[in-house]
């Protein structure tokens, strides 16, 4: 059972005192943001009256994305279609060190938030703008979700089997990477404001960190001409490397990438003999007899169950782990131990607790922070608002609907 942890409104991390203006949408721009507001960054979140399209991804009528991507942030929600909302967005970006948006190149030019625009307002100001692929380039006006970057970075040409077709990822993965480097770009810009009082905008394409990750594709292409196949769960640079099922109907994941570990492995299945059998004698051997060496190490486990699996190669030193699913890693004790996944209450969820990530990464002065659940929409309007532009104002707009007040969570369908 995962440890419970409940929110602490007056906790502080490394980033107090650091605003920052998100009008970004979907993934990557909510990630990177989750990364500053774990450490204590204030997190102003605008939204439109219909809320972050992350509040849409439900699962029985529960926005668990939306509620994992966005805790301890806080929500204000602006017309944005009003000049009036824009003005808004401006003061709070004159008091702001970081501005995130996700719109497609040019929509925010055209909403009058130019990057020179908030510069001039605020010339310390870090923008980050999130895009599909980039704010130059023939693709600049093209939408650019996660998944057509997945395929155009050579990602899904290389996953998958080679009788098969390509496989795109199950998760947000393009989205995932950019969230992360863009977190670490953010910083990065901000040292230098801090120690030039220049800002800087950062042009963060979901198609550039997965494609940086496909590396060295491009030079393994030039020195052989020779495309990467699928190769499943194999690797094309060492073998054994591989899924294999065992008795019960459960799978192990089996990585022997040293000529050491190789060695234990044979050993561990009672084939010592093959250390010196030419087809598996170096690497390079393996690599070229690898589907006789998998199917002698596939009928080894295919032999023992899940737990003699992975009993047995442990006690051999083989590296070698259980392929683990959600049910699995519910009750397992390392995730547990580690808080890789805890608890927090949440009124929405059976029971009262909501089940999510823990801090990532680990700091151990600044370990991190739970100030404060997910926001309704438009919760924190008058808390962000009135101290920077007055009770009255607040007010005023609220009555002409520039600003709106939710009161809670946005209806949305399942």
């Amino acid at each position: 059972m995962p440890h419970r942890r409940d929110f602490d409104p007056a906790a502080t991390g490394a980033l107090h005192g650091l605003r920052v203006v998100d009008l970004s949408r979907l993934v990557a721009g909510n990630l990177l943001t989750k990364v500053l507001a774990d450490h204590g960054a204030e997190v102003v979140k605008v939204e439109p009256p219909e809320g972050d399209t992350l509040r849409a991804w439900r699962v029985k009528g529960i926005s668990t994305t939306w509620k994992t991507l966005c805790r301890n942030k806080l929500s204000v929600c602006l017309d944005l279609r009003n000049p009036e909302a824009i003005a808004v967005v401006r003061r709070l970006a004159a008091e702001a060190a970081i501005f995130v948006e996700s719109f497609r190149p040019g929509v925010l030019e055209a909403m009058g938030l130019a990057p020179e625009v908030l510069l001039a307002i605020n010339p310390r100001l870090v923008v980050v703008r999130v895009s599909g692929w980039g704010q130059d380039g023939p693709y600049r006006h093209k939408p650019g979700f996660g998944t057509l970057v997945e395929g155009y970075s050579g990602f899904a040409a290389v996953n998958g089997f080679a009788d098969r077709e390509p496989v795109l990822p199950p998760m947000y993965m393009a989205d995932g990477y950019a969230g992360l480097y863009g977190a670490a770009a953010a910083m990065i810009a901000l040292r230098h404001a801090e120690a030039t009082g220049q800002g800087q905008v950062i042009d963060l394409a979901l198609f550039d960190p997965i494609h940086v990750m496909m590396e060295p594709q491009h030079a393994n292409w030039q020195l052989t001409r020779s495309l990467k196949p699928r190769t499943g769960s194999r690797s094309t640079n060492a073998v054994p490397r591989n899924a294999y099922r065992t008795a019960d109907g459960g799978w192990v994941c089996l990585s022997a990438s040293t000529q050491g570990m190789t060695e234990k492995l044979l050993r561990a299945i009672g084939r010592e003999e093959l250390i010196a059998d030419p087809r598996f004698r170096t690497n390079a051997d393996r690599l070229r007899h690898s589907d006789a060496l998998d199917g002698i190490i596939a009928d080894t486990i295919r032999a023992l169950t899940l737990e003699e699996t992975l009993a047995h190669f442990d006690r051999a030193g083989v590296t070698i782990g259980p392929i683990m699913d959600a049910a699995m890693l519910e009750q397992d004790d390392y995730v547990t131990q580690r808080e890789a996944v805890i608890e927090v209450p949440d009124a929405e969820m059976p029971g009262g607790w909501l089940p999510m990530h823990g801090m990532v990464p680990r700091l151990s002065a600044t370990p991190g922070i739970l100030a404060r659940p997910a926001p309704g929409l438009g919760e924190h309007n008058a808390q962000v608002l009135a101290p920077v532009l007055g009770e009255a104002e607040v007010a005023r707009l609220r009555a002409a609907g520039v600003v709106r007040d939710a009161g809670g969570d946005v209806s949305l369908p399942a």
